[in-house]
């Protein structure tokens, strides 16, 4: 980074701005410069294609709560039973279609594909234009708004539903019967503010009692939602992910395989347990849950940059995402010399099996008069079909995918040879020149075959743009069917289905024509606009947590580059202080209660001031008066244990201080804003915006981050040290009123969070009860009763709503 320019990946570069901002605690350990200019390579595939995933530093969970193992039997089982149900009713709905009985066939048949979309006789029948019509007139009946209710029971009647759209998988009545048949509610969550309002309303209940009462409620529902959201991610492993597809397994691991360049991403992993769910249906050795240590999304992270630009072969189409979200425009240059490539139309099959055969005839053709031959696929389990099929017919071949991924170099330089036929899945689609062998441009150049279209059309230009480079000839054409997940969940199926009657197809029968190119086209138009509205979304929603990020690394910073690391330490203690002073005191109106007790108490339990009730005085000032008192005597100590710190170690100490407390407190809170955004989405059902809502407890975690972040540092400035017999010096100068083991416990706001006073802490240290050092009190804080509304009445009994009393500070 030192040099002019720097080159390297991504997701390095992302990687390293993580690594700077919020794990190096020196300058020293910081790599990176300024953000001034970036050029991307390929810059639609990194700024658009990658841009829905985020680049997260992730370590182990402190806890591991996944109980996949032990669902995974039950799940396999159900599975099973989802499976014979749904070929029973797709026999029923057979034996319809030949009764005549077209409507009842449709119902039937749009049941298992709620049931189980892959289906084979679902999809061998919706191969006939009659009953896929059947079956869509069923389907767009029940979304309609009057029919909520039959669809509602409908689903009833199967274990689960699946919806291949938008991934998800839910259990039914009958679903969480088989999996619990003693409690099926055991898969319900519980109406925990009714229980509440339930608990409240009992007088017989003690305020403890209802306090004990509410945290039991919250754990068992907690437990619930762990136990719905590992079958629920079992269901998808199993329905929605398919090995040699999505995923790989090498060497006992579960290994993602990248959707856009068809490469393996080792050390990558899905988040919200859903690979756990993955390990645990290919039975091998499930990974711990990890938790976000740091994250930025790729956007935030190049928008850092004050100028931004990159080139590409199909930024076009994207034109519009390009200048909402990073302000740039598209130009197109001319290609150096004219292209000389001809792209035949799509031909389209009713099958998938049709359209392999079709493949191999037109392989093998071009075989016949030794034309080179470039096939992609979208994945392993496709280039392997067709592997397996060419070598039934004798044609030499070679596979380019994730598990041949080390002969990459060499397959695609004899890619261009003459006779030569190469397998391939996204991995040749991108950046990759193939250079054509003697003789093969006077046999047309290279002929680039698509077996199925892409999510992205530019994906689908990109392996076009293969053959025909810098003048050379070339030719290419895609072969698509009705059974690709393309055409089956985004394509207009009604309007195929119309085109395959009018033409009446036999089989083996393609159809060919410039409007069905169109069709496949607004297809893909459809999955690019859902694409772009989910990283749209992604976008919003990162933004809040970017703007949390620039304060907190920007505090980071500040703390790594201070020469006088103690002024930013005395900025706390005036920052808290007066903010505890308000909390115990109130801010001096006539009916705020001072807890003139809670107020000593917590001041001698965090810092070594020895004050009594006659030494404070706190009756005789007004709370800011207090404030500054407190403050005064504060310094003072901190003064006195300073002086006896060796002056070359007490700055990187105090920057310690500080960075320990900001390090461990954004990890918690970036735990906690992952559970915020998993559940923001159910408020949509409450007809609320679910961004609104998460800017809004996103912005009072985030100030309830800063005030833990200042009273972290208050309570660890006097239990650390530079060395043990710097921190011996300074107890002897200590009255011994202050290192006696007694401290009074903690009322008020701070009660069930009792800490050890810091004179017994350092008391332990003098008597050599400690093992040779003084650590950082590091178990994280955690709520031990609900959380309290802003507006909800105050837990204390004051009657007072809990912003007016308890919660004023926050």
């Amino acid at each position: 980074y030192a040099m002019d320019i720097t080159y390297g990946t991504n997701s390095e570069f992302g990687f390293d701005y993580l690594r700077d901002n919020g794990m190096a605690t020196t300058r020293e350990q910081q790599v990176q410069r300024g953000y001034n200019y970036a050029i991307v390579d390929e810059v639609d595939s990194i700024l658009i294609d990658e841009a829905r995933t985020p680049l997260i530093i992730s370590g182990p969970a402190t806890i591991s709560t996944h109980q996949y193992d032990k669902w995974k039997p039950l799940v396999e089982q159900l599975v099973r039973k989802q499976t014979m149900l749904c070929n029973r009713i797709a026999s029923e709905a057979k034996e319809k279609f030949e009764a005549g009985e077209i409507e009842e066939g449709g119902l039937l048949m749009f049941k298992v594909k709620l049931g189980q979309p892959r289906n084979k006789q679902l999809l061998r029948m919706m191969e006939d234009p009659e009953k896929r019509k059947a079956v869509d007139k069923a389907e767009l009946s029940f979304y309609q708004d009057t029919r909520k209710e039959e669809l509602f029971a409908l689903k009833e009647e199967l274990f689960f539903t699946i919806d291949e759209k938008s991934q998800d998988a839910d259990l039914s009545e009958q679903g969480r019967s088989f999996m619990n048949p003693d409690d099926p509610n055991a898969f319900v969550l519980p109406d925990l503010i009714s229980e509440f309002t339930e608990i409240d309303l009992n007088q017989t209940l003690s305020d403890e009692q209802r306090e004990k009462l509410k945290a039991e409620r919250q754990q068992h529902c907690d437990a619930q939602a762990e136990r719905i959201h590992n079958i629920s991610q079992l269901l998808r492993a199993y329905c929605l992910f398919e090995k040699d597809v999505q995923y790989v397994v090498e060497e006992n691991k579960v290994v993602i395989v990248d959707e856009f360049t068809g490469r393996k991403m080792p050390g990558r992993r899905w988040s919200d347990g859903l690979h756990q769910a993955v390990e645990a249906k290919e039975g091998v050795q499930i990974d711990r849950e990890t938790q976000t240590l740091a994250t930025i999304t790729i956007q935030n992270y190049f928008r850092l940059y004050q100028k931004l630009a990159g080139m590409t072969g199909t930024a076009e189409t994207e034109a519009n995402e390009f200048h909402d979200i990073y302000k740039l425009d598209v130009a197109v240059i001319p290609t150096n010399r004219p292209v000389a490539r001809k792209d035949a139309n799509d031909h389209i099959y009713k099958t998938r099996r049709e359209k392999y055969n079709a493949v191999i005839n037109e392989i093998k053709e071009c075989h016949a008069k030794t034309q080179p031959v470039l096939v992609g696929t979208v994945s392993v389990e496709a280039s392997e079909l067709l592997s397996r099929m060419l070598k039934r017919e004798k044609i030499p071949h070679n596979v380019l995918n994730a598990k041949f991924h080390m002969q990459e170099a060499e397959i695609v330089a004899r890619a261009g040879q003459a006779g030569t036929v190469t397998i391939s899945t996204n991995m040749a689609g991108r950046g990759t020149d193939i250079k054509l062998g003697p003789g093969v441009a006077d046999r047309g150049g290279l002929y680039v075959i698509g077996t199925e279209r892409h999510e992205s059309r530019r994906i689908d230009r990109q392996l076009r743009g293969r053959c025909a480079r810098q003048g050379d000839p070339g030719a290419s054409r895609f072969y698509v069917s009705f059974e690709d997940d393309l055409m089956r969940n985004f394509g207009a199926a009604d309007r195929m289905t119309k085109i395959m009657e009018r033409f009446g197809l036999e089989e083996g029968q393609e159809l060919e024509h410039p409007w069905l190119n169109k069709s496949v086209e607004t297809a893909q138009k459809r999955v690019e606009q859902r694409n772009y509205l989910i990283r749209k979304r992604t976008l919003d929603m990162d933004d809040v947590m970017n703007n949390q990020r620039e304060v907190v690394y920007g505090y980071r910073n500040e703390v790594i580059d201070s020469e006088e690391p103690r002024t930013l330490i005395y900025e706390v203690i005036d920052e808290a202080v007066p903010a505890k002073v308000r909390e115990y005191l109130g801010s001096g109106k006539p009916d705020d209660e001072p807890n003139y007790t809670g107020l000593l108490q917590w001041v001698n339990t965090t810092f070594p001031v020895g004050l009594n009730k006659e030494r404070a005085q706190f009756e005789s000032r007004e709370p800011d008066g207090n404030a500054q008192f407190l403050i005064e005597k504060i310094k003072e100590a901190y003064e006195r244990k300073s002086s006896h710190e060796e002056p070359t170690a007490v700055k990187s100490l105090e920057r310690y201080i500080i960075l320990n407390a900001i390090d461990r407190l954004w990890q918690e809170h970036l735990y906690a804003m992952d559970a915020l955004r998993e559940g923001v989405y159910l408020r949509a059902y409450a007809q609320k915006d679910p961004l609104v809502e998460y800017k809004a407890e996103a912005y009072d975690m985030f100030v309830e981050l800063m005030a833990n972040i200042k009273n972290e540092v208050l309570h660890n400035l006097f239990r650390s040290t530079s060395n043990l017999q710097a921190f011996e010096n300074f107890l002897a100068t200590l009255p011994q009123f202050l290192l006696r083991e007694t401290a009074p416990g903690v009322d008020g706001p701070q009660a069930g969070r009792q800490r050890k006073p810091v004179g017994a802490a350092i008391s332990a240290a003098h008597n050599g009860d400690s093992d040779g050092e003084v650590r950082l009190d590091l178990a994280p804080v955690r709520r031990e009763a609900p959380k309290v509304g802003r507006n909800d009445p105050c837990p204390c009994g004051s009657g007072k709503k809990y912003k007016n009393c308890c919660g004023r500070v926050a």
